[in-house]
């Protein structure tokens, strides 16, 4: 499935329910935020290498794998209302963020692109 298609299948879920007058840009981004949080609280008192191996768990693995989906439905329905494309974005930013991070610079390095001085 593309991400069109599947922004497609939600408005699709959505509006046979009648939640569009639910899913305004304010509520999909608290929701967003939200299910972001349900993630993170998997991950919250792992080590490193805990989380690491994560999805070996299978227990985990699924809350991980469906709190993922519900990140990226809150996403997609949130992109849709606000007529964004996500595909153009993403490349913007990807391009974007090569300019901000050049490899010579950024490589092997957690540094803000403010402190890379270059």
């Amino acid at each position: 499935m593309t991400l069109s298609s599947l922004q497609q299948a939600l408005a699709q879920f959505a509006g046979e329910r009648e939640w569009e007058q639910f899913h305004t840009p304010k509520n999909l981004a608290m929701a967003l935020a939200g299910e972001s949080g349900e993630l993170l609280e998997i991950f919250q008192w792992l080590t490193p290498a805990q989380s690491a191996q994560v999805m070996r768990d299978d227990e985990r693995a699924v809350r991980v794998r469906e709190e993922m989906a519900d990140v990226l439905a809150y996403l997609l329905r949130l992109a849709d209302v606000l007529d964004v494309d996500l595909e153009q974005a993403l490349a913007e930013k990807i391009e974007k963020n090569r300019r901000k991070y050049p490899v010579h610079l950024a490589r092997g390095t957690a540094d803000k692109y403010t402190q890379l001085g270059g």
